[in-house]
């Protein structure tokens, strides 16, 4: 998927995920490993609700695959206080 098109597919109906992950798609998605990329393309198709609930820590994706970009994007992302 080219970058564009990356862009748009990672935003979302929801600011508080667009504030998730577009800075990750800027910052930390490029120097991801090709698996790590598969992974992030296979969770955009996931339902806004549920990133919602997994970013917010309320729950984990079933998925291993999806645990852990899911993972990489909360680790990766500016603690806010």
């Amino acid at each position: 998927m080219d970058r564009n098109r990356l862009f748009w597919a990672s935003r979302r109906g929801m600011l508080e995920l667009d504030l998730v992950l577009l800075p990750f798609l800027d910052k930390i998605y490029p120097d991801l490993d090709e698996e790590d990329k598969q992974r992030y393309h296979r969770l955009l198709d996931c339902e806004d609700q549920d990133m919602f609930g997994w970013f917010l820590r309320r729950e984990d994706p079933e998925d291993p695959d999806l645990r852990r970009i899911v993972t990489i994007i909360r680790d990766t992302r500016p603690q806010t206080r």
